[in-house]
C-alpha cells in the first residue's frame, strides 16, 4: 500500500495548483470535486468554489488535495515537504525553476553527495 502525499490549500488555490503541478510535472487525470458537490457537507460551504477534493497523476504515483474547508484557516504545507525524482539533470533545473517561479529559495539546486542536482523551493502556494 503506497504513502501519498495530501496537500491542503487556502482561499480556493487547489484547483489552480494542481493544475500548475500536472503543467510543470507532466501529470494527467486532474480530477476535482467542489464541496458544492460534495454529499453531506454543510449549506454554507457548497456556495464557492472550493475543492473538497483533488488529485493529480505524476509518474507512477498521485497526488491529491484540497482546499481548506471555507472559514477555516490552516498553514498549508508548513511542516511538510514533497519529494519529485527528476529523470535527468536538465529536467531537474526545470522543474525547480518552474517551481521557484513566485516562490522561495530554500536550498539553490546543486551537485550532492547523494544526487547531480538537488535543490529546494518553496512554491507560491506554500508547498515545499
Amino acid at each position: 500500500m503506497p504513502t501519498l502525499p495530501y496537500l491542503h490549500f487556502q482561499n480556493g488555490q487547489c484547483e489552480e495548483a494542481l493544475t500548475f503541478y500536472k503543467e510543470v510535472f507532466g501529470g494527467t487525470d486532474l480530477h476535482l470535486m467542489r464541496y458544492a458537490e460534495a454529499p453531506d457537507v454543510p449549506d454554507d460551504w457548497k456556495s464557492g468554489p472550493h475543492v473538497i477534493h483533488g488529485e493529480i497523476t505524476l509518474g507512477d504515483g498521485k497526488l491529491m488535495a484540497s482546499d481548506f474547508p471555507p472559514g477555516f484557516e490552516g498553514d498549508p504545507q508548513k511542516a511538510v515537504s514533497v519529494m519529485q525524482s527528476a529523470p535527468d539533470v536538465e529536467t531537474a533545473h526545470r522543474w525547480f525553476d518552474a517551481l521557484l517561479a513566485e516562490g522561495d529559495v530554500i536550498q539553490e539546486m546543486t551537485a550532492s553527495f547523494f544526487s547531480p542536482a538537488f535543490g529546494m523551493v518553496r512554491d507560491r502556494y506554500g508547498t515545499h
